[in-house]
């Protein structure tokens, strides 16, 4: 009897939808920062909408996935989003955060994300460094280290319990290489139990540096209002929202693919009529 491996059992569930629900221990470092009013508004697709203030999240994390009971897989991972407001057509609002790019190393868990959850993933190098009450982290892509975060680690906050939310799109951009998408383009919700042990206040600075496949210098740093160190447990899964159509999406595909040549839009910031 030949075996062939290409084809699943009947039956069998694919390991790409499995499990519903993924159980990982994390280690975290968190940032949030205000950055230009107007360049977070410019981010956003529709149907999302900013919030009063201009916010980008920032979070740097050792993960250990546990797949099954026998496989574990350890790495380092990089979430970069811009705090919004989803209002469904009942009229109820959801708060979280579009994700404007993930990074992290190996093809299993880009593939994976990009393919179920439509998260933007991108192959790159992360280094996660905690020594003592010091922290470095850092990811890199043709070899640029386009963030760096380095800091120091305060006194404990305790433990937290809560739930945050990321918006992605689920897309298939155009065989025949014409603007927009082939099938529909799906506005997906992504689902984040966390239960930290422990939450610890930190201290530090974020570098950007230019990077032309991964330009978050273009979405600078005004203030940086929180920093803190987090450890425990985080269970991730996600939904569907909604079909939105594919013009809505066109101007952002982009950023989840290397286009270095990409000039971007023009804004006209307000800091900047006030400096002059």
């Amino acid at each position: 009897m030949a075996q062939l491996r290409y084809v699943r059992k009947p039956g069998t569930v694919m390991q790409a939808a499995a499990p519903a629900n993924l159980n990982n221990t994390v280690r975290s470092v968190r940032a949030v920062y205000e950055t230009e009013p107007e360049i977070a508004a410019a981010l956003l697709p529709k149907p999302l909408t900013g919030i009063e203030r201009p916010e980008i999240f920032l979070q740097f994390a050792h993960v250990a996935m546990h797949v099954n009971e026998e496989t574990t897989v350890e790495i380092g991972a990089v979430t970069a989003g811009v705090r919004c407001l989803y209002t469904d057509k009942s009229g109820q609002q959801r708060q979280g955060a579009y994700v404007l790019g993930m990074w992290m190393p190996g093809e299993f868990v880009c593939i994976k994300g990009r393919e179920r959850f439509g998260e933007p993933k991108k192959q790159a190098v992360v280094d996660f460094n905690v020594s003592g009450d010091k922290f470095h982290v850092s990811v890199e892509r043709h070899g640029i280290k386009f963030i760096e975060i380095a800091g120091s680690i305060g006194e404990s906050q305790g433990p937290a319990q809560f739930t945050e939310h990321f918006f992605c799109y689920k897309a298939l951009p155009k065989i025949s290489g014409e603007e927009g998408f082939d099938g529909d383009v799906i506005l997906t919700q992504l689902n984040w139990d966390r239960n930290y042990s422990d939450v610890k206040q930190a201290s530090g600075e974020i570098t950007f540096r230019e990077s032309p496949n991964d330009p978050m210098i273009d979405v600078p740093v005004k203030k940086l209002i929180s920093l803190e160190y987090a450890e425990g447990a985080t269970v991730t899964g996600g939904e569907v929202l909604e079909v939105v159509p594919g013009e809505w999406l066109s101007p952002f595909i982009h950023q989840r693919y290397d286009e270095p040549n990409e000039p971007g839009i023009e804004i006209a910031l307000a800091s900047e009529a006030e400096v002059a």
